[in-house]
């Protein structure tokens, strides 16, 4: 049975996505149809309505001081569950704030299928951000990949109604009722991304990730140009070829395009290149057969970001143009694999040496990157689960960031501090550049032991012949050993929100600003 799914099959989020829409506060059947109700509470002036049947005193006696992240269940005979959840002083409850009291208040009523929240009057944030980021909460703590089970693994959602303020005039129910769209979309992006990580790889093969773009594309408003095995070999791409060596199935080189109306000479124009690594054995580098074996279906992580991405920006009406390239294939030992020592030629050219077979993403990426180059644009953008190095600098919840352009890396921090997906700049160091140099090709794809990241990063750089570029490792954060709020256990979809952001707000970097967080130490080494 399993056998037979369709591709599409493995991406319900997409399609299921419950009912969100928006109520007046002055509206009591608002907050008292749905099956339970999410209200504000302010530490150090604790309020709540008379209805719910608990006075100030009897909720501050059970714990509810109005601190951000507290949650007090009431549960009723009479109406519906009551989830009152804090909101930090007047004034303080930011985004971040408010969605993980979204994710909070979906999470106390598990087996509630209907909801309703009401945004914070006074918060920190505007009331479009505050409606987002409840509505992204929500949406994303009661996520479930559950496309091959019998039987649900929880209630889904069927409709959340978001209330607004109490002091909320026309103007800011208005701004409400953006912010619900947004949050909505980019829920949506994360939701696909998830679904895309977590399905089994043998049932998201490179060619079954073609098709899945080719279907949604036609939804969504892109257009899709899938690239098989004879014309890789026409463009060059040796990088993607020589890491499919050892699988059955062929690779795939997806190519999306996102055009705004209107689009024309002054329109800003973004590339994204995302690894597509359906299955990472690790080739005959072959990893060892531990839980991070177990988790190699999600190497594909940043090719799902992308298309889910780009999927968004139409119902988000961005104005940047986006290309995305998505490199996939798996990466298998097999007696046709890669040999560590065999080179590889790149698209451009590039001659590379294998010393490890494991390092299989910047090999695949780098084709991508020179063909994105070979376009008009203004910046290049990859993301990918890219090194073990990054995840052990910066932990499990914290994407690295490397780049050439600052102005760029900044509009890339920005996008991951608005979407709560964080990250962290980590230094281009250049002087470890002459790691990388092979003795019997143009470059090797690992350098020495220490520096993982950067020796990755240097690599991709060498592809993007000095266009504005920056790398966003995602090894850490795309998968979640345990849950915490909105980020559930699993396949977290990290960074789908970061770049549907990223394009919603893009501004062409200015060369002549190009830099690296460590242009003093290259210049030190005379490099």
């Amino acid at each position: 049975m399993a056998q037979s799914m369709a591709a599409l099959d493995l991406i319900p989020s997409w399609s299921r996505v419950p009912r969100v829409d928006v109520a007046p506060a002055r509206d009591p059947e608002a907050v008292r149809d749905p099956e339970a109700v999410g209200l504000p509470v302010v530490q150090g002036a604790v309020a709540v309505p008379a209805w719910i049947g608990l006075g100030p005193g009897a909720v501050e006696a059970a714990g509810m001081t109005g601190a951000a992240g507290r949650v007090l269940l009431v549960p009723r005979e009479d109406g519906p569950d009551v989830v009152l959840y804090g909101t930090g002083p007047e004034g303080a409850a930011g985004p971040d704030v408010l969605r993980d009291a979204g994710a909070a208040v979906a999470l106390a009523v598990p087996g509630r299928s209907r909801l309703a929240v009401v945004v914070p009057s006074g918060a920190g944030a505007k009331p479009a951000e505050a409606a987002q980021a409840l509505v992204e909460g929500v949406l994303l703590a009661r996520y479930g990949f559950d496309p091959l089970k019998r039987e649900p693994s929880g209630t889904a959602l069927e409709a959340v109604t978001v209330v607004a303020g109490s002091d909320s005039d026309s103007d800011s129910r208005e701004a409400v009722e953006r912010g619900v769209e947004r949050g909505v979309w980019l829920a949506r992006a994360t939701m696909l991304a998830r679904d895309l990580a977590s399905a089994p790889p043998s049932l998201l093969t490179a060619p079954d990730l073609a098709e899945v773009a080719v279907r949604l594309g036609a939804q969504c408003g892109l257009k899709v140009e899938v690239f098989g095995q004879r014309e890789l070999e026409e463009l060059g791409c040796g990088g993607l070829l020589g890491v499919n060596r050892g699988g059955v199935d062929e690779a795939r080189m997806v190519k999306l395009t996102y055009l705004p109306s209107g689009a024309g000479d002054g329109t800003p124009r973004l590339a994204l290149v995302g690894k597509g690594i359906t299955y990472d054995s690790g080739g005959i580098s072959l990893k060892p057969a531990d839980a991070v074996h177990a988790t190699m279906k999600n190497d594909m992580s940043g090719a799902g970001a992308i298309l889910a991405a780009l999927c968004v920006l139409a119902g988000l009406g961005c104005r940047t143009a986006v290309t995305g390239y998505l490199m996939c294939t798996d990466n298998m030992p097999s007696g046709s694999a890669l040999k560590l020592g065999d080179v590889l030629w790149m698209r451009g050219g590039t001659s590379v040496e294998v010393v490890n077979a494991d390092a299989e993403g910047r090999l695949v990426m780098a084709d991508a990157l020179v063909l994105a180059g070979e376009e008009p644009g203004d910046a290049i953008v990859d993301i990918a689960t890219l090194t073990g190095a990054c995840l052990r600098a910066l932990g499990a919840e914290t994407a690295g960031v490397f780049g050439n352009a600052q102005p760029l890396v900044d509009q890339v921090l920005d996008a991951a501090a608005r979407t709560g997906e964080p990250a962290w700049q980590l230094p281009l160091s250049r002087r470890y550049r002459p790691e990388l140099d092979s003795e019997v090709a143009d470059l090797k794809n690992m350098g020495g032991p220490n520096g993982g990241a950067i020796h990755a990063a240097l690599f991709l750089e060498e592809f993007v012949a000095g266009r504005p570029w920056a790398h966003i490792d995602i090894a850490g954060p795309a998968q979640n050993d345990k849950p915490s709020g909105w980020r559930t256990k699993g396949c977290t979809g990290f960074g789908a929100r970061l770049l549907a952001e990223l394009a919603l707000a893009f501004t062409p970097p200015s060369t002549a600003a190009r830099t690296d967080s460590t242009r003093s130490i290259s210049e030190e080494a005379g490099r």
